[in-house]
């Protein structure tokens, strides 16, 4: 038989994550690594279970996700998006409320802005001299 599993899709910058939630004891695996030896710092690893704490279910869910793209900050956020999701899957009524109070089912829509031509990069042009 089958297991039950739960799947969310998150994004944010250019970072996207795939992940699936299986009940179990909450043990986190982001690219087949442990979530401590793959995000080194603290800030982020808190940044990633937020929404377990939020929707008050720690420790109830294993995660299996797939990260790419990106920085560690983008990803872990990419990650807490995929979370939100695959919770409200799980079970939309118990936990959709508090989730989205605390805007995690919202996508970030901050991106880089494009590099513009004439200038350096997307706002930075060459250094004015009058002379």
């Amino acid at each position: 038989m089958a297991k039950i599993q739960y799947q969310g899709t998150g994004r944010r910058k250019s970072s996207v994550a795939r992940v699936r939630l299986i009940p179990g004891t909450g043990k986190i695996t982001v690219n087949k690594k442990d979530l401590d030896n793959y995000f080194g710092m603290e800030i982020v690893k808190r940044e990633v279970k937020r929404p377990f704490e939020i929707a008050g279910c720690e420790e109830k869910f294993d995660v299996i996700a797939t990260v790419h793209g990106g920085g560690f900050t983008g990803q872990a956020g990419a990650l807490r998006h995929g979370i939100s999701r695959a919770l409200c899957v799980a079970d939309k009524e118990a936990y959709r409320a508090s989730l989205k109070a605390a805007g995690f089912l919202t996508r970030d829509s901050r991106m880089k802005e494009r590099k513009k031509y004439g200038l350096k990069k997307a706002r930075r042009a060459s250094q004015f001299s009058k002379r």
